[in-house]
């Protein structure tokens, strides 16, 4: 029966597991997280050291000419020549070889660094390294051991602890009806809503009972006014005001 310890690492590429437990900016205090966990008698096969946001970093350290190629070839192939000489001393017990073996091996690794450098026409005249660089570093532990870490961190000097909160996420929804209102510095102006024109006036139909076919008032009756609807019955006659004359009535044919 096979037995696997908790801290073994996967044969395949696994996502890491485990509750986050602090968060640093560079590998540097990540490791020395790390590291006191480890001195305070923790248990760090439960730890991992996760980056994110990872980028590919090439930093140019110098031109590049024939001479540096030059000698650069030749350093490694004298090297190499000192290995075969030393070999050769060894089974024949004779110093000559070693000194041999290392011009014969600068000679050709000289002649080849030249010949692959001229090759290339000039397309790369500069050396570099490439490094892979997160822009953070997370710890994650078991979370049955989170709390314990935590407190262990939270000891560390210097304020090293490395706790910090997640960024808020952006709220989608500002700008949209019925929304709320995104927080604004002071002193700024808070955004208006676009104001709403007010409700346009139904168009009144004219009442066929008071207006011929053409729109205009019949002779006899009175064109309606703004406050009376035109569907509204007429009003009653009105009492005489006090010391008026009674309209004089038709005299009635015999």
């Amino acid at each position: 029966m096979s037995m696997s310890r908790p801290g073994a690492v996967p044969r395949v590429p696994t996502p890491p597991r485990g509750e986050q437990i602090a968060s640093y900016a560079t590998y540097l205090e990540a490791q020395k997280a790390v590291d006191f966990l480890s001195d305070n008698k923790f248990a760090v096969e439960l730890v991992t050291i996760v980056g994110t946001d990872l980028k590919m970093v090439e930093r140019v350290t110098g031109r590049l000419t024939y001479g540096r190629v030059a000698l650069a070839g030749a350093a490694s192939g004298a090297w190499f020549g000192l290995f075969v000489g030393i070999l050769l001393y060894l089974f024949s017990e004779q110093g000559g070889f070693v000194l041999t073996a290392i011009a014969i091996g600068a000679g050709f690794g000289l002649l080849f660094s030249v010949l692959s450098y001229a090759l290339t026409r000039g397309r790369r005249d500069f050396t570099s390294q490439s490094q892979i660089v997160a822009s953070a570093y997370g710890i994650l532990c078991a979370p049955e051991r989170s709390g314990e870490a935590r407190q262990l961190l939270a000891r560390m000097p210097d304020g090293a602890g490395g706790v910090r909160a997640p960024a808020a996420p952006a709220n989608p929804s500002w700008g949209t009806p019925g929304a709320p209102t995104p927080p604004t510095s002071p002193g700024a102006t808070a955004p208006q809503p676009p104001a709403t024109p007010p409700p346009a006036a139904p168009a009144r139909t004219p009442d066929p009972r008071w207006t011929t076919p053409t729109g205009e008032p019949r002779y006899g009756a009175m064109r309606p006014t703004s406050d009376q609807p035109a569907d509204a019955p007429p009003a009653p006659d009105a009492p005489p005001a006090p010391g008026a004359q009674p309209p004089e009535q038709p005299e009635r044919p015999a």
